[in-house]
């Protein structure tokens, strides 16, 4: 198993991609590897044949626990069993010893340019790991997702509508042998991801470690909708309320760089752009694509590559280097009609905006009272890294290039 994330220790085998049998060239997909942001591919460093899989689809490993035998060529009498009986370190030797045409134990790590497997089937992790829990052949069910992907409500459906993974009955005492055919589960449960893991300890973390505070903003918007409707009559991608805030948050960035900053335990980090992670919700948790140095690209530019990213993170296809890392983060719960909200920082970040729905309210506009369209943001700041004083003067800063957005596209 791969150390496919940094400090990474463990990671879950999704699927194989190949049989036990099949030929196999340089460069091949082996199997999908699950992280706890994304799946990528293995792909195999030797030709040869494989000659045995190890692990499971949905297991979890030990980052360098073996996985799969990889037999070189003119290696056909090779005894496997013998092979692993083998000690650990003998066995992890073999794997490196190409001259001596010794077996092979499949340890590479995946390229993100490796050769796609045309026979593979397109499915969320969800999905794969739900497929395997009931003994579904994934490869007969037809998806409902993007491009044909099969995702959790196609396991759902094929299993007739029940998606339990582990159901358990709640039955009065005395009860239990009237209700074992009776009685409807009273709940289910889903196996958490590694993804879902790895948010649950995160947040967690920071939430008990980090002290947050808080500032609420209200910005009026009627200048910036309209903008946005006149860019739109004639662009040919349409430019969203969240493509905007996006800028506004990198000039704020720009313009008040004190606080484009992150906390360690031995230095307070000062970031040279404003790389800014956007949430995105997948199927099996958030995951925090990064736009960056936004403060020196265009509205346009920052549309097109916060699209790509979405797109690509919900099909878990982004590269490490896509979502680790950022300087600033932004989470916005405004399509869902939430007026506000307050999120969790993400260290080693020191602030996060959380942005709600824009909505029509009575304003005071030289002096009298009007219909105004406002949207209100809530910044979470780590107080040891960012102070009030200096919390307030970025929000300021923040509300301006949204309040007057000709600004910000200068």
């Amino acid at each position: 198993m791969p150390e496919v994330a940094a400090n990474a220790t463990h990671a879950t085998l999704q699927s194989w991609l190949r049989t036990e049998g099949e030929m196999i060239e340089i460069g091949d997909c082996l199997a999908e590897i699950e992280t706890d942001k994304a799946v990528v591919e293995l792909t195999a460093e030797a030709s040869g044949t494989m000659g045995r899989q190890l692990v499971r689809p949905g297991q979890d490993v030990e980052v360098g626990a073996p996985i799969g035998i990889l037999i070189g060529k003119g290696e056909s009498d090779v005894d496997i069993d013998r092979l692993l009986a083998q000690p650990a370190s003998a066995l992890h030797a073999a794997t490196h010893d190409r001259e001596a045409n010794t077996e092979r134990t499949e340890v590479s790590t995946p390229s993100p340019a490796a050769k796609a497997d045309v026979a593979r089937v397109f499915a969320s992790p969800l999905a794969r790991r739900l497929a395997v829990q009931h003994r579904l052949d994934i490869g007969t069910i037809a998806g409902s997702g993007p491009n044909g992907r099969v995702v959790k409500r196609d396991i759902e459906r094929t299993l007739g509508g029940t998606p339990a993974v582990h159901a358990v009955v709640a039955v009065p005492d005395g009860k239990a042998d009237a209700a074992a055919t009776s009685a409807v589960p009273a709940f289910i449960e889903i196996p958490h991801s590694n993804m879902r893991r790895t948010i649950a300890r995160r947040l967690s973390e920071s939430k008990s470690t980090v002290p947050h505070f808080y500032l609420n903003v209200d910005c009026r918007m009627d200048r910036l909708l309209a903008l946005r409707a006149e860019i739109n009559a004639a662009a040919t991608r349409k430019i969203s309320i969240n493509d905007f805030i996006v800028r506004a948050v990198a000039v704020a960035l720009r313009d008040v760089p004190e606080a484009n900053v992150g906390w360690t335990e031995t230095a307070l980090r000062r970031y040279r752009h404003a790389d800014i992670a956007v949430a995105v919700t997948t199927e099996t948790g958030l995951i925090t694509p990064i736009v960056r140095a936004a403060e020196s690209k265009t509205l346009s530019a920052i549309s097109a590559e916060i699209l790509d990213l979405a797109e690509r993170a919900r099909v878990a296809k982004l590269r490490p280097d896509e979502f680790q890392g950022g300087s600033f983060s932004i989470s916005n719960l405004g399509m869902f009609g939430v007026a506000e909200f307050s999120a969790i920082i993400n260290p080693p970040q020191a602030a996060i905006l959380a942005v709600g729905a824009v909505q029509t309210v009575p304003v005071v506009d030289n002096g009298a009272v009007v219909s105004g369209q406002v949207l209100r943001c809530t910044l979470s700041v780590d107080h040891r890294a960012i102070d009030g004083a200096l919390a307030a003067a970025w929000i300021a800063a923040f509300k301006r290039a949204v309040e007057n957005p000709l600004s910000m596209l200068i």
